[in-house]
Order: C-alpha cells, then structure tokens, then sequence
C-alpha cells in the first residue's frame, strides 16, 4: 500500500503518521514482550489521536475549527510524552526505547504550535 499524497506532502500530518507508527510499534513492544497492558493502552489512544486530530484539523470547516482540533492534538501531545515518561520511570522502556517517539513527539508539537500561531493570528487579523 502506498501513502497518501495529502500526508506525505503536508510535513505535520506526515510527521504525526510517522509518530503514530512509532507508538504501535512501542505498544505491541509493551503487550507482548512486556507484558504491560494498561499504561501502553493510554500511550496507544494518546499517541495516535495526535495524528488522528492533525487530520480532522486540516480538514477542518473553518479557521476556528482548524485551531480546537490542532489544540486537541497538542494535548494528545502532553499526554503521550506522560505516559512515555511514566513507562520509564516505572521501568517497562528504556530512554533509548523512546528516543524515536520522543523525537517526532518534539517535532510535531513544534508543527502543533507553530500552526497554532499562525492560525490564530490570521484569525485576530479578520
């Protein structure tokens, strides 16, 4: 299967689909070497509603719309990176097992915000 234009083309859905394959990628890490299955479902919803919300935003009916959902998102943001943390700290990960999460993590909520700025400026200026 080949990847739709529309993300590979838009580097914010892109970088949050990649995000999202990190995070399965960790989940089934998490269930079926670790045995985990209750933070790893949480780290599953959050990390992959970052991407899901990312897309609802782009195709958004309006400006205002565009804004809630990628304010959604970068919620979903924080609560992924809590439960990445929370997952080391309590020793199921390793800091070099989620390097690449937190990676695309940083780098799509610098997107997030970054849209988030400007949407919100061109939406004071009208």
């Amino acid at each position: 299967m080949k990847l739709d234009d529309r993300i590979k083309n838009n580097p914010l859905l892109y970088k949050t689909f990649l995000l999202a394959l990190e995070i399965i990628r960790l989940y089934k890490y998490l269930t079926e070497v670790k045995h985990e299955y209750v933070m790893s479902k949480q780290l599953l919803k959050a990390g992959t509603s970052v991407g899901a919300n990312s897309n609802e935003a782009v195709a958004g009916q309006s400006k205002k719309d565009f804004i809630a959902k990628l304010s959604i998102a970068m919620k979903e943001s924080s609560e992924t990176r809590y439960w990445l943390y929370l997952l080391v700290f309590s020793d199921y990960l390793t800091e070099k097992e989620i390097n690449k999460a937190l990676n695309l993590l940083r780098e799509s909520m610098n997107l997030i915000g970054s849209s988030l700025i400007t949407s919100k400026k061109n939406l004071e200026k009208n």
